[in-house]
């Protein structure tokens, strides 16, 4: 029997036979994933509101907004579910309490809309609620996360995710700071505090997250298995140490200290993208639609940093070219996040809702076969996300950095579809087969009579 450790509701009760006994039940990161998916129509919708005021400048309250909304309600909301089902899996300790995690995806959830809304309408109220549900949520996932993240199993994954999750805490303390202080001027969002915010948001949060998972994900979904692994290992390591000087070194305007720490940074994702293309080089499985999406994803992080190098320069001046190109490299580093977590979704989802699945006594999917992962969405649909999500990331990106409303306008609209594409495809399949062994168990139980 396999053992439990840690708290003694965070495991799933109901769980089929062959899955591990920490795994939390589906319920928990399906919900986040699906509210990451609305979160991800909402940002395109956004960005279309926003799309003249961000060739105008990209520090606006709405393009603050659509920013809040891609990488508060899509990607944060995205990630925090993959943690709840990824953490467990890794160290084989179960979550503290499955309770604190839907605790945790309520306040997330009245965060991620509270805080764009509020900021859009100007109504500092919504903003300062929004903000304390997010403080909230953040507590909330150290304590259910901490016990399993140390217990000192699961390797350069968990150790990654340690530092993840500390950077989550840091970017909600930058949060916090920016909540209390939008009616003063300390938080200057043309300066320097908003990027140190995001550095840390995005590569000690969000990108390690990331990095960190890939490490597992990747060897299993190409069944590769490449020699040594210390390339995986120097980028997170790296990754939260160029953070740490970074941060503060364009926080306080160090420039050697946010140079030096640039270069650790570039060294951190450097090793992630050698370790990529050593699982891709070891793979065991041919190229997919999936590996599509992971290597194309890589594409928009070299972009991101070539156009943050063109335009760090003009941070804390009024020159709006260079601002553009600087908002343009906040893009691209999210499409990189988003088109690889758009990717995973294919995999990650019909994964969870199998199990889930199998519970309720679903057992044949198409054509009276045993059910099956590719039974649990449509391909072709699969591939028109990839398109979508490709095309919107290359969009906004261009609309930002040549400052061009209606191209932005275009990417917002992409992303919009990428969101009911994916929710729609992945949702219908399971739902369709619930409901049909549901209605074959009732006309068995109706037989007799």
């Amino acid at each position: 029997m396999t053992e439990v450790h840690g708290g003694s509701d965070g495991g799933w009760a109901g769980r089929p036979p062959g899955l591990p006994a920490v795994v939390p039940p589906p319920s928990v990161p399906l919900a986040f994933l699906a509210a990451a998916a609305f979160g991800l129509v909402a940002c395109g919708v956004a960005l279309v509101v926003a799309s003249h005021a961000a060739s105008i400048d990209p520090t606006a309250d709405p393009v603050v907004a659509a920013t809040h909304l891609g990488l508060l309600a899509t990607l944060s909301m995205a990630v925090l579910g993959a943690l709840h089902q990824f953490v467990p899996v890794v160290t084989q300790h179960p979550l503290r309490s499955v309770g604190l995690a839907r605790l945790t995806f309520g306040a997330w959830l009245g965060a991620t809309w509270l805080l764009p809304l509020g900021i859009g309408w100007g109504e500092e109220a919504v903003v300062e609620a929004g903000g304390a549900l997010a403080a909230t949520a953040i507590g909330l996932v150290v304590v259910n996360l901490a016990p399993a993240l140390w217990s000192g199993t699961g390797g350069v994954t968990t150790t990654g995710l340690r530092f993840a999750v500390g950077g989550l805490v840091v970017t909600g303390c930058f949060g916090v700071v920016y909540v209390a202080d939008r009616r003063g001027s300390w938080f200057d969002l043309s300066g320097h505090v908003v990027l140190a915010h995001a550095v840390v948001g995005l590569f000690a949060w969000l990108g390690l997250a990331y990095v960190a998972v890939a490490e597992k994900l990747l060897a299993m979904f190409l069944l590769s298995h490449p020699p040594g692994r210390r390339a995986g290992r120097l980028a997170v390591w790296a990754i939260p140490a160029g953070t740490a000087l970074a941060s503060p070194g364009v926080l306080l305007g160090w420039r050697p200290v946010a140079v030096a720490g640039a270069v650790v940074l570039a060294v951190g994702l450097g090793a992630h993208l050698v370790s990529l293309a050593a699982h891709l080089r070891h793979r065991s499985r041919r190229i997919d639609l999936h590996a599509w999406f992971v290597v194309t994803s890589a594409g928009f992080l070299a972009t991101g940093a070539a156009l943050g190098a063109a335009g760090a320069g003009t941070i804390g001046s009024d020159h709006p070219e260079g601002m553009a190109l600087v908002a343009a490299a906040v893009a691209a580093v999210g499409g990189w996040l988003l088109v690889t977590l758009v990717g995973h979704l294919h995999k990650v989802v019909p994964f969870i809702a199998w199990s889930a699945l199998r519970a309720r006594g679903v057992r044949v999917g198409r054509e009276g076969r045993p059910l099956r992962f590719a039974d649990l969405y449509d391909h072709t649909a699969a591939g028109a996300a990839y398109g979508l999500v490709v095309g919107g990331v290359v969009a906004v990106v261009a609309g930002l950095a040549s400052r061009t409303p209606v191209v932005t306008e275009v990417g917002g609209w992409l992303l919009v579809a990428t969101g009911v594409t994916v929710a729609v495809n992945l949702a219908s399949a399971p739902l369709r087969l619930l409901r049909r062994a549901t209605l074959e168990a009732g006309l068995g139980e109706a037989a007799p009579a």
